[in-house]
C-alpha cells in the first residue's frame, strides 16, 4: 500500500557564531558557520528534519534550491520511496546544479526523509540502516592551524578531559618545518600509541604533499587528510604511493562515483560528509563501497547525525566530532563514553533543534 505523501517542506537558514575564531590552510579564519534546515511534513502530520552547513557563504543558494525547486518536485510523492525521490531530484537538478549547493540541498532533504521514516517506525536511525554497533570510536577534530603551540596543547588537554581518545590537528602552515615541529610536539604530548591524525585542507600540490608526508611520517599520524585538491585523482594516487602515509579524503566530494575514483587511486580512509555527499542514501552506499575494498569509512562534520551512519556498518571507524558543533541549539548533544560516541536510541536521528533559539540567528 502507498505510504503517506509529502505535504510540505519548510526551510530555515541560520548563521551560528563560533565561540572562538577557527582556522585552516584553505578557508582562513572562520568566525561563524551557516546551517540550512529542511523540515519535511507528510500527509499524516509526521515530520523529519535534515540540515546541511557551510563555512559561512553560499547558504542562500542552498536555501533557494530547497524553497524553489525541491518542493515542486516532491510534494504529493510517497515519502518512503527514498531511493526514487533521490534519483528523481538528482536528475531533475543535474544540468543546472551537479554538485555544489544543489547537492547540499539534496543532502538536507534526503536526511529529513530518513529521519521521517525512522520516526514513523519508532526506531533509531542506526538500527534502521543496519544496526551494527551503537558505539563508534570518536576523535576531536581541531580547526587550529593558527593556534600558538601552547594553545594547541591546552586545547588538546581540554579534549582529553572531555573524554576523547583520538585527536586531529591541522597542518599546512607556510613553512613545513613548523608543521613538523607542531606534529612532533603533539606526538610527544600524547604518547607513542595515541591516535593522532593530521589534516592539510587541500593545501599542497602532489609534490609538496609527498615531501610533507615523508617529513611527518616519523611521528606516525594515523592518516594525512586532504593533502591536495579533491579533484586531482592522479595526484592522490602519487601521494598514496610515494608519501608513505595512509590518506584520508572525501569531505569535498559530492557523489558516490567520485568516491569510486578516489578509492581506486589509493585513498584508504574514505571520508564522506552526509551534509554534502547527497545525504544518507549515498553515504551508506559509499560506506558499503569501502567495505567491498576492505577499507574503513570515517566521516566529516555533522557528528550528531553521522554517529548513526557509522554505527550501522561493520567498517565504520573514527567519527569526527567537528568544530562546527550545534550543542547550544539541540536538546541532547553527542554522548561520549570511554572515547566512543554513542548513537542514541531515540526514534529517527534524535537531533531535536531549539527552533526558538535558531530564530534569533536567522539569516
Amino acid at each position: 500500500m502507498p505510504g503517506a505523501t509529502i505535504a510540505r517542506v519548510e526551510t530555515g537558514h541560520y548563521l551560528i557564531p563560533l565561540p572562538q575564531v577557527l582556522s585552516d590552510s584553505t578557508h582562513g579564519e572562520m568566525r561563524g558557520f551557516e546551517i540550512v534546515t529542511a523540515r519535511v511534513f507528510d500527509s499524516d502530520g509526521a515530520e523529519g528534519v535534515g540540515y546541511t552547513f557551510t563555512v559561512g557563504r553560499n547558504g542562500g543558494a542552498i536555501r533557494d534550491t530547497l524553497v524553489r525547486e525541491i518542493p515542486d518536485l516532491t510534494v504529493g510523492e510517497d515519502a518512503e520511496r527514498i531511493e526514487r525521490l533521490w534519483s528523481k531530484l538528482w536528475w531533475a537538478l543535474h544540468y543546472g546544479g551537479r554538485g555544489g549547493p544543489t547537492v547540499l540541498a539534496l543532502s538536507a532533504f534526503d536526511m529529513a526523509l530518513w529521519d521521517l521514516k525512522a520516526r514513523r517506525l519508532g526506531t533509531p536511525l542506526w538500527r534502521l540502516l543496519g544496526g551494527y554497533d551503537p558505539r563508534v570510536t570518536c576523535y576531536a577534530g581541531g580547526i587550529d592551524l593558527l593556534l600558538p603551540l601552547d594553545d594547541l596543547l591546552k586545547q588538546t588537554d581540554a579534549n582529553l578531559a572531555r573524554g576523547f581518545r583520538a585527536i586531529k590537528m591541522k597542518v599546512g602552515r607556510d613553512k613545513l618545518s613548523e608543521d613538523v615541529e607542531r606534529v612532533a610536539a603533539m606526538r610527544a604530548h600524547l604518547g607513542a600509541d595515541f591516535p593522532l591524525m593530521v589534516d592539510a585542507n587541500m593545501k599542497w600540490t602532489a609534490d609538496q604533499a609527498i615531501r610533507a608526508a615523508r617529513a611527518l611520517a616519523p611521528h606516525e599520524p594515523r592518516w594525512l587528510e586532504e593533502p591536495i585538491a579533491p579533484d586531482d585523482v592522479a595526484g592522490h594516487a602519487r601521494v598514496a604511493r610515494e608519501g608513505g602515509l595512509p590518506i584520508a579524503a572525501g569531505e569535498n566530494l559530492r557523489s558516490l562515483w567520485e568516491f569510486r575514483h578516489l578509492i581506486a587511486a589509493g585513498v584508504t580512509w574514505p571520508e564522506p560528509d552526509v551534509t554534502n555527499c547527497g545525504g544518507v542514501t549515498p553515504f551508506m552506499k559509499i560506506a558499503h563501497l569501502a567495505e567491498a575494498f576492505n577499507l574503513p569509512v570515517t566521516s566529516h562534520g555533522a557528528h550528531d547525525i553521522t554517529v548513526h551512519l557509522l554505527a550501522a556498518v561493520p567498517n565504520g571507524q573514527f567519527l569526527e566530532a567537528h568544530g562546527f558543533g550545534l550543542d547550544e541549539y539541540i536538546a541532547e548533544p553527542l554522548c561520549l563514553e570511554d572515547g566512543r560516541a554513542v548513537a542514541p536510541d531515540r526514534p529517527g536521528h534524535g537531533v531535536a533543534f531549539d527552533w526558538d533559539a535558531l530564530a534569533r540567528i536567522a539569516v
